[in-house]
This record gives C-alpha cells, structure tokens and sequence, in this order.
C-alpha cells in the first residue's frame, strides 16, 4: 500500500489524511464541485473531482470514486464513515477492481448493516437483545404484542439515528410503521423495518472494538454516548461514568464476543442501551467503520485509530490502556431552538483554541469558507482530556468558551450550557437529558 485514496470530505478526511501522510503514504482526495476548495483537497498530494455537489452524484457515486481512484493510481481506498463507509456493494466493488479496502469483510458490513440481521448474531454470540420483532417488509401485517410500548420503529437499513421513530401506545403503531417505511425506502432504498422496546431511562454506551480478521479481537473500553438530540450524538465521553466496574467489564466482553464471532477486521464499535435503573444492558447494531467520536478513545489510550485500520498491528489486550477522562463536543452549523435545523451559510468568523496534548480540535472548514444545506452541518469536533472526569468538563467548558464563531448560527452555547449543567457535572447523564432539560437549556 503506497497510495490511499480518502473517500469521504469534511474533518474526516482531513484526520485520515493526516495520519496518512505521518506515515508515509501518498493521498488522494476526492471532492464534490461544491468542495472544490475545501480543507481536505488542500491537504492531499492530489485531488479528483467526482461531480456536483448532490451526494448522490459524487460521493456516493461507486462509479464515480472507483474512476477517481484509478486515474490517481490509488491502490487503497479508506471510506471513512458516512457516505459508503457501510455499503457492501461499495466495498466488493473496491476488492473487485484490485484495490484495498481499509475496513471489514463486506459479508461482516452487510451481515451487520441490516439491523435484524445483526440482532440475530448478537444473540447467537451470547450478547443481551431487546425485545423486538421480525422484520416487516412494506405491506406486512404489524404486531407488536411480543414487544410491548413504548417501543421504537426502526429502518433495517438505518444507522446514525435516521430511521427511528417512538410510538407510545397502540393507536399511534401502524401509521408510524407506514411512515417509517416510506421514509427508509426514500433515505436506504429498503423500506424494511423493525420493532424494538424503547427504554424511557436508558443510556447509551459503546464499546469501540478493534478486530485482526482470524477470530481474534480486542476491546478499546468504552464511551457514552447518552447525550442526543433527535437520536444524534452530541456529547460523547470516556470512560463511561457512573457505570458499575461489573457492567462495564460485561459489556466490553459481550463486544469482543461478537467481534471474534464474526471473525471481524479493523475498527468497529458495539452499541449498547444501557438501562439506568438496573445497569442491565442490550445490544443495539454494530458500526462496520470508525465513529465520529473516536477521538475520545485515542486521547485515553493513546492510540491512533486510523493507524491502528492502516497497519492491522497485531495488539494484545493487555497492550490496551485508558488513563484519564476525555470529551468530545460536536460543534454543528444548526439551530438548537429551532429543534436543531441546520442553518447553513458563510463562515464569516472562526476562531478555534491552540491545541495541545490535552485539547484537540477536528475540523474540515475554515473562516470563508460555505457551510451548505447538501452535507452534514457539523463544523469541528471539540475534545479535551483530564486527569479527572472534574478536569476534562472544567477543560472543555474552557475551550468551548475561547471559541468565536460569526456568520451562520451553531449550537455553541447550548453545547456550554450542557456541559455546565449540574447533572452534566454530575455524570447523571440519559438519552432524555436534552428533552428533560430543553428549558434550562435553550434560555
């Protein structure tokens, strides 16, 4: 591997080809025509266009990257996540035409991207699963006596919070089914869904989990991931707090369990809903790609992930250690009173902290440049680490405060606000918190 191709944009790209070229190896950008002076093209040793600024037209055109590739004689292809990191198609389609594909088995990627699927697994390898029910093509009877309310209408297809809806009592059930499964045969192309118990004081906590393709697997600890809105990370910490040293140990070893199973390869993370009262814990779906929030793993372990996708280094468990407490923020181009609309425009101002050891910043824009309503509006990624969880919040309600931000509206002071607040402080953290607090939160 001489020559890797990024296949994505935004400060994905931008931290995947550092990490390249620290290495040693040639890159190649891709980028829309609305990225066409973007950060991450900047960064490369070249760049391909692959087409308009739709997504449909470029960065999730398999024709259009595989020709990119081929001109810029990339021998390696890294998706990143988002776009086609979780595609199958895309990935067999990369193997076909002789390059590497930094990433799992595509039969791993399509076994675990259907969500029934992926419970089935899950409960063949030991793992706890929600109730839930089989899956329901468009036109399928709906039933939902084996599950019970409140529970989740979820896309087979989904990922990334899209594709999930609530329904609290019976007479709301089938209209949401109905709708859940337009909108999934719109946004994935299957209308397929599923049902699932909803855990109204649940947490969510994933376990990022690094597999060598042969059986072998090991774990990176694990994050929380409870704060949300719209079923959207926003706040994302390591290690987990106020989670039982049992649970946590469960939980980490119920992930490499399914990891083994599937004889999985390069980085991935196990997703779990994790029940407040009881510290009992559910699988939810295994992402087949590196998170957004993995930057809070690497800064208490110390390990680059990306480095970690490229080279496949064959690391014990005892090799794996987390010290400290990390953070990460997504700082994002939305309105937060506004129920989190993106809010597009021009860049005017960005002023962003020095980083340091403790204190890191992601991103893929700078001042000037166009936040547009075709991709995501998240503008950089805030992470800090402290010798304590104390340290780290103090930390990053100092960072976030030494950020200035001028011409489109973010949710900088509501991520201030969250992280000041007292429950927050307290590491009372649930997927509710935002919808609890909304009030105190958006004043």
């Amino acid at each position: 591997m001489k020559r890797v191709l990024v296949a994505n944009r935004g400060e994905i790209a931008c931290r995947i080809l550092r990490t390249c070229r620290r290495l040693g190896l040639e890159t190649v950008a891709v980028y829309s025509e609305a990225d066409a002076g973007a950060l991450h093209v900047s960064l490369a040793d070249t760049a391909a266009p692959l087409g308009p600024a739709e997504p449909a037209q470029s960065y999730l055109s398999i024709g259009n990257i595989l020709d990119a590739a081929r001109g810029a004689g990339a021998d390696a292809v890294h998706p990143g996540y988002g776009f086609l990191s979780e595609n199958a198609d895309f990935a067999r389609a990369v193997e076909a035409a002789g390059l590497r594909w930094i990433g799992p088995d595509p039969k791993t990627i399509e076994d675990m991207g259907d969500k029934e699927r992926a419970r089935v697994l899950a409960r063949a390898a030991g793992v706890p699963v929600l109730p839930g029910s089989a899956r329901m093509p468009r036109g399928s009877q709906v039933n939902a006596d084996d599950v019970g309310y409140p529970l989740l209408v979820k896309a087979a297809a989904g990922g990334g919070g899209i594709g999930m809806r609530r329904v609290d009592r019976a007479g709301e059930l089938t209209a949401t089914v109905e709708s859940t499964q337009a909108m999934a045969q719109r946004a994935f192309g299957d209308g397929t869904v599923y049902l699932e118990r909803y855990i109204a004081e649940a947490r969510h906590v994933e376990v990022q989990v690094f597999g060598f393709g042969d059986g072998r697997a090991v774990h990176l600890h694990e994050r929380d991931c409870s704060i949300q809105r719209r079923f959207q990370k926003i706040v994302e910490e390591s290690p987990a707090p106020q989670l039982a040293p049992a649970t946590r140990e469960a939980m980490c070893r119920a992930a490499v369990a399914l990891c083994e199973q599937q004889r999985y390869r390069g980085a991935g993370t196990i997703e779990f809903v994790l029940d407040r009262t009881t510290q009992q814990f559910y699988f939810l779906e295994m992402n087949t790609r590196i998170q957004v929030e993995h930057p809070v793993t690497e800064m208490v372990t110390g390990l680059d992930l990306v480095e970690l996708q490229l080279l496949l280094p064959g690391i014990r468990q005892e090799d794996v250690r987390a010290t400290g407490h990390a953070i990460e923020c997504r700082l994002y181009a939305e309105r937060p009173a506004k129920n989190f609309l993106p809010s597009p425009g021009v860049l005017e101002r960005f002023d962003l902290p020095e980083a340091g050891s403790d204190v890191r910043i992601d991103t893929g824009v700078r001042a000037g440049d166009r936040i547009t309503h075709f991709y995501d509006p998240m503008i950089a990624k805030v992470i800090v680490r402290g010798v304590s969880r104390d340290e780290a919040v103090g930390r990053m309600r100092a960072t976030l405060g030494a950020i200035a931000v001028a011409g489109i509206e973010t949710n900088l002071e509501f991520l201030k606000k969250t992280i000041d607040h007292p429950a927050f402080r307290e590491g009372a953290v649930f997927t509710g918190f935002i919808e609890k607090f909304r009030k105190e939160l958006l004043s």
